[in-house]
């Protein structure tokens, strides 16, 4: 028996360091519990519900002018926003929930194919709506072996060309004015630009004579069936998997982007929403429809300046000094055109790229309840849902992305210039100001 031991011994068994240990272990369980998922998202469906409700009690309240029921609806407006983010939050979910899978999914695939590939962890930290955590894994699966597959060279062609003989993979995660930003990046030989193109013409997907951006050229990789592979192997070759990664990530409502460099790698970046059940929303009046934007994509609202024509589908604004694209909605949507004393742009942004959206009236902010339309609206790129007003009324959500996107490449398609004789007559000459 050691006496230093004996000296060092506490008075009471009690308040031994192991039993310490073990009493702060069970308070700290204590602190959790565990609840069903399917109780989670019948909650999360009543305070929807209780949402519309509370719009509806205001309206009236506010249609009434009795100013003490007017603030009295607007205590409990108050306290169901903070249930809201208080419920919503419990859905959140690190994103290292998934990114913690693939240490080992990149180990077997890299030994299997002989390659030295170490993988990168960036913000596993980063929260998410659980119900969209666990459809992110396959798409992000099918990305990343095709990663190892086709973006990291082998050993000897990485050295030949000057490169570290081990390859470096990325999975990051961040938000971005409302949305979750998740990019798979490798180092690798990036996208052939050539073969992707020549392969689309062959399949027709593109024009002979055509000379898209290489956005365009690299979306083409998630066509179905689209694949360049000489030879058909165990994890690629069959121009599968990447077609329904796309459509994965667009019923979440996100989209996938593709930055490839010849030589230096390949990004692959998915935005998505925090969450799909209830957002702030912003209220507009275009005709005599409501339409709702997410207000997280909002950046500021102008009067439309004088001068412009009423009815043009595609014009732009000098905004201190950057060229804005406008996109007028009435007639995007052929809507029949209101007698507005003044119109005005509700200014949108989605990643880097923005754009005005012209409109009859601005009616603030709402909490918006997203209700998924039925499959008959599955083709629609520039609705992605539906919610409920105070008045019982519906209102279409609209899908920001896709119409920045059509603002901004229907203005390039009207700026751009045609092409000289001498150019014209190069192959492989794009169009000036032919950009997405």
């Amino acid at each position: 028996m050691r006496p230093s031991l004996v000296a060092s011994a506490p008075p009471h068994p009690e308040a031994a360091p192991v039993h310490g240990e073990t009493r702060a272990g069970r308070t700290g369980e204590s602190r959790f519990i565990k609840v069903e998922a399917g109780k989670l998202d019948s909650l999360i469906n009543l305070i929807g519900e209780l949402v519309i409700a509370g719009s509806a009690a205001n309206l009236i309240a506010r249609r009434s002018q009795q100013t003490q029921l007017v603030e009295a609806t607007l205590g409990i407006a108050n306290l169901i926003e903070q249930i809201r983010t208080g419920t919503l939050s419990m859905r959140m979910v690190q994103i290292g929930e998934i990114f913690h899978r693939f240490p080992r999914v990149v180990r077997d695939v890299s030994r299997e194919l002989g390659k030295d590939i170490q993988l990168r962890i960036v913000g596993a930290e980063t929260e998410l709506d659980k119900s969209m955590v666990e459809k992110l894994g396959d798409p992000l699966l099918h990305i990343v072996r095709n990663a190892i597959d086709h973006g990291i060279e082998p050993t000897e062609v990485r050295q030949t060309h000057g490169k570290p003989s081990q390859g470096n993979l990325w999975l990051n995660a961040y938000h971005e004015s409302g949305s979750v930003v998740i990019e798979v990046a490798d180092d690798g030989g990036g996208l052939d630009r050539g073969r992707i193109l020549a392969k689309a013409r062959e399949r027709g997907l593109l024009g002979m004579d055509e000379e898209p951006p290489d956005s365009v050229v690299f979306q083409q990789i998630f066509e179905a069936g689209f694949s360049t592979a000489d030879q058909v192997t165990n994890l690629s070759g069959r121009g599968v998997g990447m077609d329904v990664v796309r459509r994965g990530i667009e019923q979440l409502h996100g989209n996938i982007e593709i930055d490839s460099e010849a030589g230096q790698g390949t990004t692959f970046r998915i935005r998505l929403p925090l969450t799909l059940a209830i957002i702030d929303g912003f209220l507009v009046e275009v005709a005599t429809s409501t339409f709702v934007l997410p207000l997280e994509a909002v950046i500021e609202c102008i009067e439309l300046p004088a001068g412009l024509p009423e009815n043009g589908v595609h014009d732009c604004i000098n905004l201190r000094g950057e060229l804005l694209p406008l996109l007028h909605l009435d007639t995007f949507f052929e809507l029949p055109p209101a007698a507005a004393l003044r119109r005005n742009v509700v200014v949108v942004q989605y990643g880097e790229r923005k754009a005005g959206l012209v409109v009859d009236a601005l009616q603030g902010e709402f909490q918006t309840v997203i209700k998924p339309l039925g499959a008959l609206f599955d083709t629609l790129k520039a609705i992605s849902g539906s919610t409920i007003l105070g008045t019982g009324e519906v209102a279409l959500i609209l899908d920001v992305p896709s119409l920045i996107q059509r603002a901004c490449r229907q203005e390039s398609e009207r700026f751009a210039l045609p092409p000289r004789a001498d150019a014209a007559s190069r192959p492989g000459t794009p169009l000036q100001g032919n950009t997405p």
